[in-house]
């Protein structure tokens, strides 16, 4: 099964966005021999825990400092722009770097309401509007606009032969029946909802339509997960994301702990309820114990390929479980 990566360019504790974004250039770097088959970065506004609000920018930096692993978006959150901006940044970057090029498509604000209202105040108006979108790109992208389409005649710029794939991106039932109605890829969040994913997964597949782009179904999950040499070291390091996940479920938000940082965190009873909840969202364990888990939330949603994220409390143990995690599966030298 392949194996690729999600990075949200997570800000450390005592480190600066810049240091973030150089993290995520050189694990894409590592990343693409250790053997993962695609690497994406996310968008976020306003998270001082996030450097990344801008995957469109960071991706052609990650693209150029790599060779041959496929590289793209997880994703454009597509309310807030224009379809044809989209479609003309990613023909783009299709005609630099063929072949290697991923649009993931989301529908979520990235942020709290006030950030979305003030990145495109009228992004959620109409969500009925997102399908149109989704269409719009694509067909911008294909060149495959229908005549009567009011835009017809406008072209996204430059042309070529190739195009990118396309995926939508969901943590629910809505853009699994989308993109099984639409005849496209899709990739479900399950280190965001680890709840009814497999269900929505398998009626993807299940009610998939041929498209001019995808003969046949193609899914994905994306899973937390987070490996060490030993089960005590994995619970160390985990629980810099189990004191995010509290933040974020409380309303706060800020950098990412240090392991020191988090372990030395005053929890009530209240939290670590929190934080037993949150875990269902998570792998944590060494790589035998995390590669079993893996596939078998693979195989509950009928997977083609698994997307991992990795968060710690510093970036040398985040790449290290991703490499630990690469020989478990096996992927050196592919």
């Amino acid at each position: 099964m392949r194996l690729s990566i999600l990075d949200q360019s997570p800000i450390v504790s005592g480190r600066t966005p810049t240091q973030a974004l150089e993290a995520t250039i050189e694990l894409a770097q590592r990343a693409e021999k250790l053997g993962y088959h695609r690497y994406w970065l996310a968008e976020h506004h306003n998270m001082r825990g996030l450097a990344d609000p801008s995957p469109e920018i960071l991706l052609g930096q990650v693209v150029a400092a790599t060779s041959r692993m496929r590289v793209g978006t997880g994703g454009v959150l597509l309310p807030y722009y224009s379809p044809l901006k989209v479609a003309e940044v990613f023909r783009m970057y299709e005609n630099l770097f063929p072949g290697r090029i991923d649009l993931g498509i989301g529908r979520a604000p990235g942020g709290d309401r006030m950030t979305a209202d003030a990145m495109n105040a009228r992004a959620f108006d109409d969500m009925d509007a997102f399908p149109r979108q989704v269409m719009d790109v694509v067909g911008w992208l294909d060149r495959t606009l229908p005549e009567d389409h009011p835009h017809a005649l406008v072209q996204a710029m430059p042309t070529g032969v190739s195009s990118p794939e396309v995926w939508l991106l969901g943590s629910s039932d809505y853009s699994g029946a989308l993109s099984s109605y639409l005849g496209l890829r899709f990739a479900f969040a399950h280190f965001i909802n680890a709840q009814g994913g497999d269900a929505v997964s398998q009626s993807y597949r299940r009610d998939f339509r041929p498209s001019a782009r995808e003969s046949t179904p193609y899914a994905m999950v994306c899973a937390f997960a987070l490996c060490a040499e030993s089960a005590d070291e994995a619970e160390r390091l985990a629980s810099s994301i189990d004191l995010r996940r509290l933040q974020m479920a409380t309303g706060r938000e800020s950098v990412i702990a240090t392991a020191a940082e988090a372990q030395a965190y005053p929890y009530t009873d209240r939290d670590r309820d929190i934080i037993r909840r949150e875990r269902a969202r998570a792998v944590i364990g060494t790589p035998d114990q995390v590669k079993a888990r893996l596939e078998e939330i693979a195989q509950a949603y009928a997977a083609d390929e698994l997307m991992v994220i990795t968060i710690t409390g510093d970036y040398a143990t985040r790449m290290r479980s991703y490499e630990l995690l690469a020989a478990e599966f096996g992927l050196e030298g592919r």
